[in-house]
């Protein structure tokens, strides 16, 4: 059984119960294996890992940032944006600089307080960085950021791809293999039977959720991305349940280029993320629009009282003047004006012409706004708030189901990965005992949801709908299509869903349509039993 201690760190009792599983099998299988069972119990009892990915030069760097509330993840092109690097939380800001051996390396931050964007040391001996932070957000959060997919720095590509699973069937031998385990800060131990091995390792190396940015255009290796993204082992894809875009750089897009935005960028920039959502669905969860230059600025503390008062003196520039200006950031930066050259430059730098703008039209329409409140406003025009809430949502709110889900998932490869049939068997018993029991069957529908969005399981798409809205929230009134009706209709629609599905997976299903029928059924029924208990 888990630990008081170790309770206290578990995201639920989900959590819980995988954790238990492990320790009770643990004497049942091999050193090998369980010194993989060891290191799902960590992950665990550890806060749910969100990896944020995305094309080179989306901005992931400075959404990570903006996320953390601190500016403390370099943004321009260096060395250290060719790593992975894992922000979490410690009673003590350090970085720490991870070897491919496993040995550490105590980095300084630079003047400004960010990880120093080059490095003294062999760059191709490094597996990653390990950022620890006295932040709030990281408690139960851990951000870890990663390389551009399409740079032409084939390793940093290779780099993301071990950490979203994508080289999951490289060979264990293969040199880039034997990375995918450093990944997790594990050093290498190939000739130790309770170390783990490559195989093993893999098994257990993935992230658990993906947060993934695009930019106007969603392009084939984004998909590629997402369908490649696993969490712990192959059998768990990107999906609704652990997986939601930003359309980040909301503030490029031309309005005009919108069908029905009116002129309105932040109209259009909506639009645009409704219709990519329908291009990554059923990979991700939602596409939120987001400003992260402005997010990261007026949240990390990088806009300034003379920030303010730059922005002060150009809200008294007559109109004319100012329309001018902001033709363009050139315009912008080079017309000749009563602000300083070097404040409009530093502004750009920080706010863009975009939020340069809402900051002045705030200013215009009250001239008495203080720095503090003129912040606030950057933030409210980022859409910083929305990309937190979908999070708190997908994640936070459902990271038991999540992290339990991909724990049982590495469990499984563990005990395939051990090549014995005894053993495989023993583990796979034990997950079905614990999968019967109705307090654990949200993660046989995890299962189903990522069997039909993944494609697994062909279903119509109607009832591809269903089992994807009944499976991605747990809100009843969501789950049943029908939230703010009455109880007494939500609980007879429980029952005639559970009905329907019951006799679709006797009578209409294939067999895969059979088995994951038979879950949507018991899902709707324990619905319907636990509004009927609230009832009474």
């Amino acid at each position: 059984m888990t630990t008081a201690t170790e309770q206290q760190h578990l995201a639920g009792p989900l959590s819980a119960a995988v954790a238990n599983l492990c320790t009770r099998l643990q004497p049942q299988v091999s050193a090998r294996t369980a010194a993989g069972f060891r290191e799902v119990l960590r992950r665990l009892s550890a806060p749910l890992q969100v990896a944020v990915a995305g094309r080179i030069k989306s901005g992931k760097s400075t959404l990570v940032n903006a996320l953390i509330g601190r500016r403390v993840a370099p943004t321009d092109v260096g060395e250290c944006t060719r790593l992975v690097t894992r922000f979490q939380y410690g009673t003590v800001d350090r970085v720490e600089l991870v070897f491919l051996d496993g040995k550490k390396q105590v980095l300084p931050f630079d003047a400004g307080g960010m990880i120093p964007n080059d490095l003294e040391v062999d760059f191709d001996k490094v597996s990653h960085l390990e950022a620890y932070l006295t932040n709030a957000v990281l408690r139960d959060l851990t951000v870890i950021d990663t390389p551009g997919l399409g740079s032409l720095d084939d390793a940093s590509v290779k780099r993301t791809e071990q950490l979203l699973g994508a080289a999951k069937h490289r060979k264990p031998d293969d040199a880039t293999g034997d990375a995918t385990g450093d990944a997790t800060g594990d050093s290498a131990a190939d000739d130790d039977d309770d170390e783990l091995d490559p195989t093993s390792r893999n098994a257990v190396a993935g992230a658990e959720a993906v947060l993934y940015v695009v930019t106007q255009g969603v392009r084939a290796d984004d998909q590629q991305a997402l369908a490649a993204f696993t969490a712990a082992t192959a059998s768990r894809e990107a999906g609704p349940v652990n997986a939601i875009a930003v359309l980040n750089k909301a503030d490029t897009i031309t309005p005009e280029s919108v069908t029905g935005s009116d002129g309105d960028v932040w109209k259009a920039a909506s639009l645009l993320a409704e219709k990519q959502a329908q291009t990554l669905k059923p990979r991700v969860a939602d596409v939120i629009p987001v400003i992260g230059l402005l997010a990261e600025s007026a949240e990390s503390g990088g806009f300034t009282s003379a920030d303010a008062d730059g922005l002060r003196s150009l809200s008294k520039l007559d109109d004319a003047t100012w329309e001018t200006m902001l033709m363009s950031a050139d315009i912008f930066a080079t017309w000749d004006c009563e602000v300083p050259t070097g404040t409009r430059t530093r502004l750009l730098e920080k706010l863009d012409l975009f939020g340069i703008r809402v900051a002045v039209d705030a200013l215009r329409a009250d001239p008495e706004l203080t720095a503090g409140s003129l912040r606030r406003t950057l933030l409210n025009a980022s859409g910083l708030a929305g990309v937190r809430g979908r999070l708190d949502a997908v994640f936070r709110a459902r990271a038991d189901g999540i992290k339990a889900a991909a724990a049982l998932a590495s469990v499984t490869a563990l005990a395939h990965a051990s090549g014995d049939p005894g053993e495989r068997q023993r583990v796979h018993d034990a997950i079905e005992v614990l999968l019967a029991k109705p307090e654990a069957h949200q993660l046989r529908l995890l299962e189903a949801l990522t069997l039909v969005t993944s494609g697994a399981v062909a279903m119509p798409e109607d009832l591809a709908e269903e089992v994807l809205r009944v499976g991605s929230t747990a809100d009843i009134g969501e789950q049943l299509g029908l939230r703010g009706r009455p109880h007494k209709e939500l609980s007879a629609y429980a029952l005639e869903r559970a009905g329907w599905w019951r006799s679709f997976a006797s009578f209409g299903a294939t067999p895969a349509q059979s088995r994951v029928a038979h879950v949507v059924h018991r899902a709707y029924f324990l619905i319907w039993q636990q509004l009927r208990e609230q009832a009474g």
